[in-house]
């Protein structure tokens, strides 16, 4: 499996939904760990790099620079 080139700001779609409905998520913070903000509800989620890299479908809107 290829890794997938995310940045800050990036709008991502999980594989699994979040259970307000929406499966939207912009990542806000890069490290170690990946912190993403759901869009519908405003809730944050601190995932390790590894699990975020395995639990990411596609990058929808690719932040620009």
């Amino acid at each position: 499996m290829e890794p997938k080139e995310f940045s800050i700001n990036d709008v991502v779609e999980m594989k699994k939904a979040h259970p307000c409905g929406t499966n939207r998520w912009k990542v806000i913070r890069m490290g170690m760990d990946i912190r993403i903000k759901c869009e519908g509800c405003g809730h944050s989620v601190l995932i390790p790099r590894r699990d975020f890299s395995r639990k990411i479908k596609k990058i929808l809107v690719k932040h620009e620079e």
